[in-house]
């Protein structure tokens, strides 16, 4: 059972706003998006194109861990998608990186897979959007870093 509503981290005025699906076990114990091993898999992998995360904006499509850690379910996502929608439009960023299938699927209202997504812009509200794998995924896949990098290195290209 989720302890605490994680909604956001870092940098509201930044041009970068990075989407996740769901909070893990760490972030439910300390009410913040990505401080778990993922999250430190993603502070490096910005670390790697020269950006903090302290100069990022961070949240998920669903705002409290899902029991047993799944996937979140069709009505969770449908519950928060309108918070969702309403906090990217007040954080109005350069860039939307979004990261994994949930996420992806979400936003950008689709059902192609995220291989099909991945390593190009997309558009959400006239804002750029990158796809890219959760670094939770990396954990588990370890050889898909290099296209994760080469995604990063996209988004680092749009913000200039």
């Amino acid at each position: 059972m989720a302890k605490n509503t994680v909604f956001s981290d870092g940098a509201p005025s930044s041009d970068i706003m990075i989407i996740g699906e769901a909070p893990g076990q760490e972030e439910d114990i300390q009410g913040k998006p990505f401080v778990g091993q993922s999250g430190q898999l993603l502070d490096n992998m910005l670390r790697a194109i020269g950006i903090a995360r302290r100069d990022v904006y961070i949240s998920n499509i669903v705002f409290w861990r899902p029991p047993g850690n799944r996937t979140p379910t069709s009505d969770e996502i449908t519950f928060c998608l309108p918070y969702v929608e309403a906090h990217v439009k007040l954080m109005n960023p350069k860039v939307l990186l979004l990261l994994g299938g949930v996420a992806v699927r979400t936003i950008l209202n689709t059902v192609e897979p995220i291989t099909r997504i991945r390593g190009s812009v997309h558009t959400y509200h006239e804002m750029n959007v990158i796809a890219t794998y959760h670094p939770a995924y990396l954990l588990r896949s370890p050889a898909q870093k290099y296209l994760v990098f080469q995604d990063l290195l996209l988004l680092k290209k749009i913000i200039g």
